[in-house]
């Protein structure tokens, strides 16, 4: 055991997780000159957000694109540089396309007046309701842009000042009824509804803000080449190149507490170092139930969590095939005969339907560096009940339901599918909860209500423990790349407010 202490009068920071957000945290703090340990439990960075190499073919953990463009471009110049510099963001066109099962598609793009031209296709009376839409959509991503959809408040002053906006946006609202209030077409409500479920959040209880994430959409996604563990570990050297340092595969055990103040970070080796202010980006319930298990606060605060409601698991199917498919997009949303009883299956019921949601992901028809010559990668997400709602036997259920989703996709875009399988596996949320210690199997955290109160439970820090505070998936609720990088952003500003 080693307990390095740090010169007098010098301010250091620890960030637990090295995952996109804390990554993004880490780089805040450095770049203001606040000296920064980030302290990661697995051999690489990047979290929940990874590649993998199998069989020549690059499988990428995570979002199968990126929406916040500006919140990328904004790390790499505090680190003085360009993203491009280190890696190509290549454009995703169309942003997705969407399928339901009588062969219907739509396809939404950047391009106004090819979607004028797709919305005329399918739903000739939303012309005009779109506009509106997408004009409220804005309205509310240029207000609160620093903090996308319900990213949480730093406390009580920082949400008494955004109240004019929440009034002016009826944030109280649902995005089910402000789309509702704009679009008649059911199949258009479906698919501007889906930028939500694809943060873990229900339209119809999430607050109408997340109506930003599709005004982010339509100006433009992105995929990093080479994928998203590049992505991961080129932020990794953008740190390390400030004089940030990464503390790799040795996982946190321990933050030892006295009084209301968090002095020293213990991990699974033995090693020990003090510090002026620790942030968490590991799931929220580990992080008091764990890791400050050993304070009363920690114990309270961990049950109130556990009470909290969660966001869905996701069973993920990664394959590759023979072949190269540019007719199949990168992204593609595979509707099933139902839409809202789906979701109540899924987040009220705790079932698991026999229909199902998926959302493919074909990043090798954008980037064909992840796949051999002639080959192709895909990524098929399907939403299902977190372990609390349903906690069934992952291992049996697992290949039943990969066998489901792939049998899915041949019969609606590859009908040879069987035969042309190279490599196959899934993820559930039985994995998430023994690698991430993510609380139920969800990696979208705790599932927003309608106007977040995040403030109420000082989300980003408790009054208990002046010195610790909560990012990434653990003060985001609903999870999302795109929240947790603003909740980076706000525990940031809250952090070197504090420590200036």
């Amino acid at each position: 055991m080693t307990l390095q202490k740090p010169l007098p009068g010098t301010k250091r920071a620890c960030v637990i997780g090295a995952g996109l957000s804390g990554l993004a945290l880490a780089i805040r703090l450095q770049a203001a000159g606040i000296q920064t340990l980030v302290v990661e439990a697995r051999s690489a960075p990047g979290g929940m957000a990874t590649s993998e190499r199998r069989d020549g073919f690059t499988f990428c953990s995570g979002p199968t694109a990126l929406a916040d463009r500006n919140a990328i471009d904004e790390l790499w110049a505090l680190c003085g540089t360009t993203v491009e510099h280190d890696l190509p963001l290549l454009p995703v066109e169309p942003l997705s396309r969407f399928s339901w099962p009588d062969g219907g598609t739509f396809d939404l793009t950047v391009d106004d007046a090819v979607l004028t031209r797709e919305i005329a296709r399918i739903a000739p009376g939303d012309l005009a309701g779109y506009d509106e839409y997408l004009r409220v959509a804005r309205a509310i991503l240029s207000d609160f842009r620093a903090r996308p959809g319900p990213a949480p408040f730093a406390g009580p002053r920082d949400l008494a000042l955004a109240m004019p906006l929440l009034a002016r946006h009826q944030a109280w609202r649902t995005l089910a009824s402000l789309i509702a209030h704009h679009i008649k077409s059911e199949r258009l409500r479906e698919v501007l509804a889906v930028p939500a479920l694809m943060g873990g959040a229900n339209p119809y209880s999430a607050s109408a803000l997340l109506a930003a994430d599709h005004a982010r959409e339509r100006a433009g996604l992105w995929w990093p080449e080479g994928g998203i563990g590049l992505l991961a570990e080129k932020l990794a050297g953008r740190f390390a190149a400030l004089g940030g340092t990464i503390r790799l595969n040795d996982p946190v055990v321990h933050v030892h507490a006295m009084g209301n103040r968090a002095h020293e970070v213990e991990t699974q080796s033995g090693w020990r170092d003090r510090f002026s202010a620790i942030a968490s980006t590991a799931d929220r319930d580990h992080t008091w139930r764990d890791l400050l298990g050993g304070t009363s606060r920690g114990a309270e605060l961990a049950a109130r969590t556990r009470r909290l409601r969660h966001a869905p698991g996701l069973f993920t199917v990664h394959f590759a095939l023979e072949g190269t498919w540019p007719g199949i997009p990168h992204r593609m949303v595979l509707f099933g005969p139902r839409f809202r009883a789906l979701i109540d299956d899924i987040y009220e019921h705790g079932v698991l339907p026999q229909d199902q949601m998926i959302w493919l992901g074909h990043p090798s028809v954008t980037d064909p560096t992840l796949a051999p010559p002639g080959k192709s990668v895909f990524q098929a997400g399907v939403p299902v009940p977190n372990l609390g709602q349903l906690p069934i036997d992952w291992e049996a259920v697992g290949p039943m339901l990969e066998r489901r989703v792939l049998a899915e996709i041949g019969r609606r875009l590859v009908p040879d599918i069987e035969d042309r399988l190279i490599v196959h596996f899934h993820t559930t949320p039985r994995d998430l909860a023994l690698e991430f210690n993510a609380a139920r199997g969800t990696g979208f955290g705790i599932d927003p209500p309608p106007l977040y109160r995040g403030w109420q439970g000082e989300v980003i820090r408790d009054k208990a423990f002046a010195n610790v505070y909560l990012a990434g998936v653990a003060a985001a609720p609903g999870g999302g790349l795109t929240g947790a990088l603003a909740a980076a952003r706000t525990c940031a500003t809250t952090m070197l407010e504090d420590l200036s």
